[in-house]
């Protein structure tokens, strides 16, 4: 049986001539040997042994049904998980559709890890479901052993950035309840003393970790939803999916078509992995996902590795798995394979392991465990997985056809993030959205563009897969993908030394730099296919500066945006907002609904608002301008009569916004047309207390306070509001149009010193102001009342709204948890995600942090609770002694009910 040196000797040998430091360490081949061809998982039991061979041909495992409540496509962890949770809701009726066997697809070969702690508060959550489910739940319910093993986590630290990261969560893990430590190198050696600690900095260590059998989670899954009443189908594969238009003009989903018969129902969820895009052009919906081989090589016996626990080594990209008494060696490379043909008839199949793209995962594997060198290689494991653009999954109803939910592209977690997203794909189905905010997950992300455009998803596919272990800094940016929606502005501010960002297809203006142009360069596929590598240039080496967890070189620069803001005027780019228009005969009842302020007020009118879903969740913040109807459309506004609204929205959300309001109208049978104008027109904002004086010379209107107040717009058009605290305008013009009037702005704002600003110089003025950002510290699981905006609910008025009764009960029962303003005297980065503490109890966590320059202190915002379980009232807020947990250290901070800037607004009015 050959060792992994073996194998990584018989890859290497032609490099070793080139370079003897490469195999320094490697044991001498005996001679014929060579890599392993054995290819088989590493599990006692799979699905696989226990079919009859003429079990296919002899057609399902059981009738059809002639009607479903669901039909969930796919007897994957996310099929078997979403079938479960269904039933345990109380669905009757729902089936589960497999063209094979359960887990053949790609969940009988994966590696089953499950790791607690991520950079996320949503996604830790998520995995702490899964936790109970496979380890206590299935058990409890139907007396099955899902394979869990509870042999603890390891992550490897081999600089000191990467322990920072690991601090971060360990920080996180403390609101949550989540044991975790940070380990010395020492101390990692006498839990691991098989491992070589040398190069490290340090470990975190999370004890109650663990492993998932696929075979025996899926069928205790199935055991389970089957005893509430759900069905499972074998050998069935759907050949298609029947549509049907309603009287309104709505797609929705009427049957589910097999080789063996037809089955009528409204909702389908397609849970079929790397065959899902298969599925989704039968219904004509887009899946955005590629498929790739993902590889892992399994181990004779090690001497001494029993009970140890599975170790990340993300600065290798490399995992060990616990395998009984040997390890599972995988990881994730810079140049994967991708599956270009995916095949129908490909069940329980593995593909020969290609040595040459394996190798960096055997160096990094020996490198961390010596003894390997010396191991023998018992069985190869490559498979297909899905991977999507963000190494996010896809979930949530297809914003193309009503009744079609999406549950794959789970990137090789999908048996770590099942359990989780299981349950809030049977929430979203029965009750409309999920429990939690699944916005990060939600197809509904991605612009209608982007997701059947072939180069982008798979450019951003390959870096999501490449950077899967790569330290996760706030202020990352994607090199993949870029470039595929620009404004009119572009290519000006990118002359001014503009630093862009990303945000599902738009090029935004992040920061400017003082070093001339940085633009950003065709992706390179980090040298890999043949690409030639990009060596060093001016946007790689900006974004490189970004890479950390302090204030970066540039944390000047931004400051200078944010004080010229504050003391003269800065200029924004915001043209990448989402831009809609309400109109039609129903169009004032729909904003009465959508909107929960109240919006109806004189043409000329611009309002501040949220919308809601059914829970009392904030779905969005908008500004809605009322308008007055007329016969002829014109750049600025389309022709209609009755009641009209300009919705400006933000752009990363834009496309959620679109699917939330198209629902409601669909659903509510509202007579009105939403009409999306976002590429037509742009937006230039003016900020600063010179705003008015610039504007003045180049508007013709009067902007006076009495002729122009806050809160109203008019042509150009004109709408006098404030994103950062300050007298400003946001200027909305035709395509066109754009740059002779930014051109004109800069002309006329030089004497007051005007300056160009970007995105981070907003976050920072924002924050500082006490603004709101959606799905940071407002999200579709946050109250208003709990965000501190219960100025925009219509509550004392007697108009219906969407999610006013839920508002109601709250207010009447009290708020169990309060967004709540933070800042920091000693001047040290945050970013979110740090535990807040009070009078020595976590009680929350920071949603979102920055630095506010014109206060010179850290701010940031998070919800409170009390751990008692009690109200959080105001007196509950104002009676605590707070500090903010950041890798590891505690720094004193002081709780803010109001903005410690401009507490009393009079800089939006224009009291200076």
């Amino acid at each position: 049986m050959a060792s992994l040196s073996r194998a990584l000797r018989g890859v290497v040998t032609t490099r070793l001539r080139q370079s003897p430091a490469l195999g320094r360490g490697l044991r001498p081949l005996a001679s014929g040997a060579g890599p392993t061809s054995e290819k088989s998982v590493p599990y006692q039991r799979t699905l696989k042994e226990a079919q009859d061979p003429s079990a296919v041909a002899q057609g399902p495992t059981r009738p059809l049904p002639s009607t479903a409540s669901v039909v969930v496509i796919g007897g994957g962890s996310l099929g078997c998980q979403t079938l479960y949770h269904l039933a345990k809701l109380g669905v009757s009726g729902a089936v589960l559709l497999e063209r094979e066997r359960l887990t053949s697809g790609t969940t009988w070969h994966t590696a089953g890890l499950l790791w607690q702690l991520r950079p996320s508060d949503v996604e830790v959550e998520l995995l702490a479901h899964t936790r109970r489910v496979v380890s206590r739940d299935l058990e409890e319910e139907t007396g099955l052993h899902t394979g869990w093993i509870q042999n603890g986590g390891l992550f490897i630290a081999s600089s000191r950035q990467r322990l920072d990261e690991y601090k971060r969560l360990m920080s996180l893990g403390k609101v949550y309840g989540i044991e975790s430590h940070v380990l010395s190198p020492g101390e990692t050696k006498a839990l691991y003393p098989l491992m070589n600690v040398e190069d490290l900095y340090g470990t975190l260590y999370v004890p109650h970790d663990g492993t998932m059998d696929p075979a025996g989670t899926c069928t205790s899954l199935a055991r389970a939803a089957t005893a509430r009443g759900a069905q499972v189908i074998e050998n069935c594969p759907v050949t298609g999916i029947h549509v049907r238009t309603d009287d309104f003009g709505v797609r929705r989903v009427a049957a589910v078509e097999t080789e063996h018969g037809s089955i009528r129902t409204p909702c389908v969820v397609n849970c079929a992995g790397v065959w899902a895009g298969a599925v989704g052009r039968m219904a004509g919906v887009k899946v955005p996902l590629v498929a790739m081989r993902h590889a892992y090589v399994v181990t004779e016996r090690i001497e001494g590795i029993q009970n140890m626990p599975n170790v990340r080594d993300h600065d290798a990209s490399v995992y060990l798995r616990l395998q009984g008494d040997a390890l599972s060696v995988g990881g994730y490379e810079s140049n994967p394979i991708f599956w270009e043909e995916v095949s129908d008839k490909f069940a329980f199949g593995l593909f020969d392991l290609d040595w040459d793209v394996f190798t960096p995962h055997i160096e990094g594997a020996i490198n961390r465990v010596p003894v390997l060198e010396k191991t023998g290689i018992k069985s190869t494991v490559c498979g297909p997985e899905s991977f999507t653009p963000d190494h996010k999954p896809l979930m949530g109803e297809a914003p193309e056809l009503r009744g079609f939910f999406l549950g794959c592209g789970f990137n090789s977690a999908g048996m770590m993030l099942g359990g989780g997203c299981g349950q809030q794909l049977a929430y979203w189905i029965v009750h409309g959205r999920p429990e939690k905010d699944m916005h990060s997950y939600d197809i509904r992300r991605f612009h209608h563009s982007l997701t059947d455009h072939s180069r982008w998803i798979r450019e951003r596919s390959h870096e999501a897969y490449a950077k899967n272990y790569s330290i996760v800094f706030p202020h990352d940016e994607p090199l993949a993908g870029r470039n595929m929606r620009t404004d009119p502005l572009h290519e000006e501010l990118l002359a001014r030394g503009c630093v862009f960002q990303e945000r599902h297809g738009w090029e935004r203006p992040g920061w400017f730099s003082a070093q001339g142009p940085a633009p950003v360069l065709p992706y390179d596929y980090h040298g890999a296919y043949g690409q030639r590598a990009h060596g060093d240039y001016a946007y790689g080496r900006l974004l490189g500066q970004d890479h950390t967890f302090g204030f970066p070189p540039h944390h000047d620069m931004i400051k200078k945006e944010c004080l010229a803001c504050r003391g003269a005027a800065a200029v924004f780019d915001m043209s990448y907002f989402g831009k809609f228009f309400l109109v039609g005969p129903d169009a004032r009842e729909a904003a009465n609904w959508l909107f929960s302020a109240d919006v109806s007020r004189p043409p000329g009118s611009t309002v501040y608002t949220c919308m809601l879903n059914h829970r009392g969740g904030t779905e969005s913040d908008l500004t809605v301008s009322r308008l007055a109807p007329g016969p002829q459309a014109s750049p600025l506004a389309p022709a209609f009569e009755g009641d009209g609204y300009y919705l400006a929205v933000g752009g990363a959300t834009a496309q959620h916004n679109w699917s939330h309001i198209s629902t409601v109208l669909q659903d509510r049978r509202f007579r009105c047309r939403l009409i999306d104008s976002s590429e037509d027109l742009g937006l230039v904002s003016v900020q600063g207390p010179a705003s008015r004086a610039i504007l003045q010379e180049v508007l013709e209107a009067d902007l006076s306070d009495d002729a122009f107040p806050f809160s109203t717009h008019k042509l150009v058009r004109a709408i006098r509001l404030s994103f950062v605290g300050e007298l400003g305008w946001e200027l909305h013009a035709p395509r066109p149009s754009c740059l002779p009037v930014y051109q004109a702005l800069m002309a006329a704002g030089a004497k007051h010193g005007l300056v160009n600003a970007g995105y981070r110089a907003i976050d920072s003025l924002s924050i500082e102001k006490g603004y709101r950002h959606w799905h940071a510290d407002l999200r579709a699981d946050d109250s208003p009342l709990e965000a501190g905006l219960a100025f925009t609910c219509k509550l004392k008025s007697s108009i219906p709204f969407l999610g006013r009764e839920a508002l109601e009960k709250q207010q009447a029962q009290g708020l169990r948890r309060r967004l709540v303003g933070f800042t920091v005297d000693e001047k040290v980065p945050m970013f979110g995600l740090e535990a807040i503490w009070r009078n020595g109890q976590v009680v929350g966590h920071v949603r979102r942090a920055n630095f506010g320059f014109a206060i010179k202190k850290t701010l940031a915002y998070g919800y409170i609770r009390d751990p008692s379980g009690g109200l959080v009232s105001l007196d509950f807020v104002k009676s605590g002694d707070y500090a903010l947990e950041r890798m590891g250290v505690t720094y004193a901070a002081q709780a803010h009910l109001k903005s410690p800037f401009d507490p009393d607004n009079k800089r939006v009015k224009g009291i200076y």
